[in-house]
């Protein structure tokens, strides 16, 4: 059990080739394909006017070409970063639709898909803003986020795993499992807030520990109590464990038209400080 297919999502922010080398890191150690998506900007893209050369006679054909160019600057570079590395099956897609249309309807034929985490002080297109919470929830399939900030190498050896019993959880989890038997230690971590009832039944725990055991996946458990959020405290307890991923579930629903995820997701997607891996 692997991800034979694993999609990144490339753009011109800074933090683009480190979420690129981490995507073809986690697609040779699963003996993967790689596919590198670029969404040009022809449907979606803004751009700074002071990006363009002045006195322009046709604005729109100048655009164009601009977009493309930097499509194709991209592209070359992930090229280029890729082959250095070894050898790797991987290739590129340049898709002129709307970014968020084509991660998700490419993501739909991946099995993982690979995306940067918000940078406000990077994202200038207007539609690609709300990217990772919108592909969550519709991609229907696991997505790892990787931190705008920081350097990240390899696949992950010390994993905390959210757990609360929940549908959300369960199908992360089970998503996970390729990476997790990669891991040298797997935590589960449950929270409860102070005054709540500290009945664990619910949360089949050991059974969850059995399962993954099962799957070749060696993890222990521990289940805190905390008065603080719950997104405060699992952020803490990736810190205390030194942790080198999260998994947990994306929580919110889709039935109205802008989606809406959880407070604890929402508070994870702006603070995190490791690679998420997330499932809707």
């Amino acid at each position: 059990m692997t991800y034979p297919t694993i999609l990144v999502h490339l753009d011109r922010t800074a933090a683009c080739r480190v979420r690129a080398d981490l995507a073809a890191q986690w697609a040779r150690a699963h003996g993967g394909h790689l596919v590198g998506l670029i969404s040009t900007g022809l449907i979606d893209g803004i751009i700074p006017a002071d990006e363009l050369l002045s006195g322009a006679t046709d604005y729109i054909a100048e655009c164009a070409e601009y977009l493309r160019h930097r499509a194709e600057a991209i592209s070359h570079d992930f090229r280029e970063r890729v082959t250095a590395q070894g050898n790797l099956s991987y290739e590129v897609r340049l898709i002129d639709s709307t970014t968020v249309d084509a991660v998700v309807r490419h993501g739909r034929t991946s099995d993982l898909v690979v995306l940067g985490q918000r940078d406000d002080e990077q994202v200038k297109d207007i539609t690609t803003q709300d990217l990772p919470q919108r592909v969550v929830m519709e991609v229907g399939r696991p997505v790892l986020l990787v931190p705008y900030a920081g350097h990240f190498e390899g696949v992950p050896k010390n994993a905390v795993v959210a757990w609360d019993g929940s549908r959300e959880s369960a199908v992360a989890l089970r998503a996970a499992v390729p990476a997790l038997r990669q891991a040298s230690k797997v935590t589960l971590v449950s929270c409860r807030a102070v005054h709540a009832d500290g009945a664990q039944d619910r949360l089949l725990v050991p059974d969850m520990l059995q399962f993954l055991a099962r799957h070749k996946v060696h993890a222990t458990a521990e289940s805190d109590v905390t008065d603080i959020d719950f997104g405060d405290a699992l952020l803490s307890r990736l810190s205390d464990l030194g942790a080198d991923l999260l998994v947990m579930g994306g929580y919110g629903h889709s039935r109205f038209r802008e989606l809406m995820l959880g407070g604890v997701t929402r508070q994870i997607l702006a603070q995190m400080t490791v690679p998420v891996l997330m499932t809707h």
